[in-house]
């Protein structure tokens, strides 16, 4: 079950066996069920997880509403990534919408790593690049493309959320009203 993670850090990184086995001793395997929440608000997030199987969201509330900023499958990390890195509470909700089984690993083992190795720090150094950049994608999406092209533009590029993941989380994630993404969906199911 490691040869994902293996995978992901390959992307990044070389790693030697014995630095992967290191790494992998400081891995724990995890299973969650549908809708746990792994972060609250106002918790401090000591965990960041890879997944293997399922996916979660992680959101946070304006006024009632969920607003959703990420969704995470499978070969991805998750994590409430700013309480994480600085230990401050955090201001998302960290929550599965499939049973989930990931690899945890804790910051202290984390830091661990990044103290015993620049190779290690440098991965941190990338990973943290990567996320952010996810981020600032995202962002700009949200900002330079209508409703009907943020839409038409994830459902090219995530099928198999589509089909695993509720509409209104879908919805929430790309900005727009659930009717809104209900018609948009209806439209280009027509249009096939």
């Amino acid at each position: 079950m490691l040869e994902p993670v293996r995978q992901f850090i390959n992307r990044h990184i070389e790693l030697t066996d014995d630095e992967f086995k290191t790494l992998a001793s400081k891995l724990h395997l995890v299973n969650f069920d549908r809708k746990t929440k792994l972060v609250n608000i106002g918790d401090v997030a000591t965990n960041v997880y890879f997944v293997l199987k399922g996916i979660t969201r992680r959101y946070f509330y304006r006024g009632r509403q969920e607003i959703i900023t990420h969704l995470i499958k499978e070969g991805g990390l998750m994590g409430s990534v700013v309480s994480f890195l600085t230990g401050e509470p955090s201001r998302y909700v960290l929550e599965t919408i499939e049973p989930v089984t990931a690899y945890s690993i804790s910051k202290k083992d984390l830091e661990e790593l990044f103290d015993a190795d620049k190779k290690w720090e440098k991965f941190g150094r990338k990973i943290i690049t990567a996320f952010f950049l996810q981020v600032e994608y995202h962002n700009i999406n949200m900002i330079r493309y209508s409703t009907r092209e943020r839409f038409i533009n994830f459902m090219k590029e995530n099928p198999d959320l589509v089909l695993r993941v509720p509409q209104k989380y879908l919805a929430s994630y790309l900005e727009i009203q659930p009717e809104t993404f209900s018609r948009l969906k209806h439209l280009m199911v027509k249009e096939k």
